[in-house]
């Protein structure tokens, strides 16, 4: 134990706590992604699904014209086979696997892993997995895989984090932040006369329980609300 501290404590070693916290709460999210996944994948794209995803892998082949094609343009694991079946047991293993990053135990083959499956899910996803952040947890994931070793998955390996990828870290964190404020205000002018959450809760896509109580917030409130969020 005292070897670990000394490890994290020891001057130009700030990184190796760096990567502990990245790994557990990458793990964290991936383990709520892939949960999410295992409730709802089979409702909305599974064979009889709202959109099914076989049905969308051969509309993508049709197009393309051939198979290989098809796999360039869309890259998912299943191609290999799809059915209610194979899309339950990979989220509960994605799930699985989550966990054990969680607990501590993270190499590159084991982020690599998760990093596949959950693309394969997102790319098949269609709309339900249109969203933004599901591009900013596959990001993030890939560069996890380069920031611990292959094979050492114990929390604090013998190998430091390499210096790169904790700044393609930063770059990522730099580019969500600037990025988010740089389309609102670039977007609607609700966004720089603060009026944008007068209304934003009755259209959100995918309200939360408070956003009815918000949503009858004063005015001053909500520009509040706005001026946060820049």
């Amino acid at each position: 134990m005292d070897d670990v501290f000394r490890k994290l404590f020891a001057r130009g070693n700030s990184y190796w706590l760096t990567r502990f916290v990245i790994l557990r709460l990458l793990g964290f999210v991936y383990a709520i992604a892939f949960l999410i996944a295992a409730q709802q994948l089979i409702p909305l794209i599974g064979e009889h699904g709202l959109t099914p995803a076989n049905h969308f892998l051969a509309a993508v082949q049709a197009q393309l014209g051939s198979r290989t094609d098809a796999i360039l343009h869309v890259p998912t694991l299943f191609w290999f086979g799809i059915s209610d079946h194979l899309l339950s047991i990979l989220s509960w293993s994605g799930f699985a696997l989550s966990l054990v990053v969680l607990a501590g135990y993270a190499n590159a083959i084991v982020l690599a892993v998760l990093w596949a499956m959950y693309m394969s899910i997102v790319h098949v996803g269609q709309i339900w997995y249109g969203y933004g952040w599901e591009i900013q947890l596959l990001e993030t994931g890939f560069l996890s895989i380069f920031l611990c070793p292959l094979l050492d998955g114990r929390p604090f390996p013998k190998c430091p984090p390499p210096l790169l990828v904790i700044w393609l870290f930063r770059w990522l964190g730099f580019r969500i932040m600037i990025g988010a404020g740089l389309i609102k205000m670039r977007g609607d002018p609700c966004w720089r006369d603060l009026t944008c959450l007068y209304y934003h809760y009755e259209t959100q896509p995918i309200p939360s329980p408070i956003s009815r109580y918000l949503h009858f917030a004063p005015h001053w409130f909500h520009q509040i609300e706005t001026a946060w969020n820049h």
